[in-house]
């Protein structure tokens, strides 16, 4: 089985792309939301988090509160690391189990869907890296008008993460989704028949 990362820079589109695969019927594995997961009510991840923050970081009913617990983290690089050492061996654990389900199901294609790929070195993990790219400009003005932000809180996100140009280098594949969705999903439809014969 072929395990393929999928990543990009926060509005690229990658989960554009993440969605179209799932239509082609390719597995997707989505890091953001076994993230989420691993810190619901009740969980282990969760009962972590609370006996290294306090219960400060709850909802009135008990769930995370994702808002108090980034302003805790947010220019507390410290504070981030142990957010990351908590969350990030729950969400190995269940990557690696859906991983071994959709080898016990035969799939020859399974892609990863991880926002932070190369940042958390999951690469390491994977047979080829698929970047979705779009220029540094074209992304600011995208996250703008689809978060609502400014210039500056737009450009303090992106530059958060690693710089896309940065990514693309790193890359097997590249995905150019800066012009029609025709045209990305053409780039995708070639990959899969590269892929998938």
């Amino acid at each position: 089985m072929k395990i393929v990362g999928l990543t990009g820079g926060i509005a690229t589109g990658k989960s554009t792309i993440s969605q179209y695969l799932l239509t082609k019927n390719i597995p997707v594995i989505d890091c953001d939301l076994i993230a989420r997961q691993v810190v619901e009510k009740d969980t282990i991840g969760l009962q972590q988090l609370i006996a290294a923050f306090g219960e400060e970081i709850l909802t009135d009913s008990k769930e995370l509160n994702r808002a108090k617990l980034g302003n805790i983290i947010f220019n507390h690089q410290e504070k981030r690391q142990l957010v990351n050492q908590i969350v990030h061996p729950l969400i190995d654990v269940e990557m690696k189990k859906q991983i071994e389900n959709y080898q016990l199901m035969n799939k020859q294609l399974v892609v990863l869907d991880i926002p932070l790929l190369f940042e958390e070195n999951y690469q390491t993990w994977c047979d080829e890296v698929l970047v979705v790219y779009i220029p540094t400009k074209l992304q600011l003005t995208r996250l703008m008008q689809r978060n609502q932000l400014s210039q500056e809180e737009a450009k303090s996100r992106i530059h958060s993460q690693m710089p896309i140009d940065e990514k693309k280098l790193l890359a097997n594949r590249v995905v150019d989704n800066s012009q029609s969705l025709e045209k990305t999903y053409q780039q995708v439809d070639k990959w899969l028949l590269e892929n998938t014969l």
